[in-house]
């Protein structure tokens, strides 16, 4: 937890750098949530659409994160709560589509499952990669990260379930691996209000304090 507590102290600096990431990001996220939504509807895949609206989220954070990058640290923290909330708010919204499925017995094309996955494995590779360096900023970045941290693991875990659903014939996989992101999505809500919290306890009122005086 310690390197959650690593935060930055120049509230309006602007790294050019760190806008180019997210720029790039937001850019990269857009274009697979389009192929990756479109592909999980049509194949019936949850794992594909939970992960393809997952990238949505992220370039709406990412979109966030540009918004208030020169802003002072306090309105940072503020959207990185929204974040957090819209983050567990998804994990929900995964486990409804699970017993939907579960009930309508959908089996989607393994083949599909597991390019499109590839795909999205190495897209959000690349924005973990840039995105790194800058994780321990604020909490508005580290929210950032741990989006783009999730995404990897849940694309590795999709490419799995297809091999599952290409073995045994049956959708569980599928609908596994979705548990698994919504997990992910829980997990990383809990992770980025709990650094949330912490700097509404330390940085924050000590900033509102300061605009008082």
């Amino acid at each position: 937890m310690s390197a959650m507590c690593n935060h930055c102290n120049h509230d309006g600096a602007v790294n050019p750098q760190m806008r180019k990431a997210l720029w790039a990001a937001l850019i990269i996220n857009m274009t697979m949530f389009v192929v990756e939504f479109s592909s999980g509807w049509l194949s019936g895949s949850v794992g594909l659409q939970a992960d393809a609206v997952d990238f949505f989220g992220d370039a709406a954070n990412y979109t966030l994160s540009l918004a208030v990058l020169g802003m002072a640290l306090r309105w940072r923290t503020h959207v990185a709560f929204l974040k957090g909330v819209t983050m567990g708010l998804f994990g929900v919204w995964v486990a409804g589509s699970i017993i939907y499925h579960w009930y309508a017995g959908t089996v989607p094309p393994y083949a599909v499952m597991g390019s499109v996955a590839i795909l999205a494995l190495v897209a959000n590779i690349v924005c973990a990669v840039m995105l790194y360096k800058f994780r321990n900023t604020d909490a508005n970045m580290a929210s950032v990260w741990v989006c783009s941290r999730n995404d990897a693991i849940s694309n590795i875990a999709i490419v799995f379930a297809a091999l599952g659903v290409w073995s045994s014939g049956s959708g569980i996989p599928d609908l596994i691996v979705a548990g698994l992101i919504g997990g992910l999505a829980l997990y990383g809500s809990v992770e980025v209000l709990r650094r949330v919290k912490y700097e509404y306890a330390t940085t924050v009122p000590q900033s509102v304090q300061g605009t008082g005086d």
